[in-house]
């Protein structure tokens, strides 16, 4: 039976990866590369919005027919938006700035239909850290598991051990909220491309 395809605007393998944890598999892989730098006093709830609209924008057009989805996320200490860290300093900072406290990690899910609609979703996850020692600190970093993760950590890895609570969904907190996920692209009318489970 012929069906729309679906199309992730999205180069991170963890959003690939979380897709296919609950059987979805896209067709095609497109990664947007936008700029994804903040505006002046741009608010990290917005800034997740918008750049899962931009990227939606930027990929859409070359998927007529198909099923598009973009997602962001952005981790936040009260108003200050963490970066996903390149190098160590900056992840360093990060980390410091998260140790003993609680953040907020934002996501953005923005999906375009084979007929033009467009259709989104927010989701706010919060995050506690323990205070974090010196050598746990280091040990961390020199993992290099903090390399382009936002807010320069990865909850699905070593990070994991930092962690004391969380509030809402964790898959957000790892990339892509795969509850809102799944409900988007049904509520949607997309119900294909599913992955035999090889376990």
């Amino acid at each position: 039976m012929d069906r729309a395809a679906l199309v992730l605007a999205s180069a991170s393998s963890r959003r690939l990866a979380l897709l296919r944890q609950i059987g979805l598999e896209p067709d095609a892989i497109d990664p947007a590369g936008i700029d994804e730098t903040p505006l002046p006093r741009e608010r990290p709830q917005d800034l997740a919005a918008r750049l899962a609209e931009r990227k939606l924008e930027a990929v859409r057009p070359r998927h007529p027919g198909a099923y598009v989805l973009a997602a962001d996320t952005v981790v936040a200490c009260g108003r200050r938006i963490l970066p996903a860290p390149c190098e160590e300093g900056a992840a360093r900072s990060c980390l410091e700035r998260l140790s003993g406290r609680r953040h907020r990690v934002y996501g953005a899910l923005v999906l375009s239909t084979p007929e033009g609609r467009v259709a989104r979703r927010r989701v706010l996850s919060l995050v506690a850290f323990k205070r974090l020692s010196e050598p746990e600190l280091a040990a961390y970093l020199k993992s290099g598991e903090w390399r382009g993760k936002a807010g320069g950590y990865a909850i699905q890895g070593r990070a994991a051990a930092f962690v004391s609570w969380i509030s809402g969904s964790y898959t957000n907190i790892v990339g892509l909220p795969l509850y809102e996920t799944r409900q988007l692209l049904s509520g949607n009318g997309y119900h294909g491309a599913c992955r035999a489970n090889s376990s």
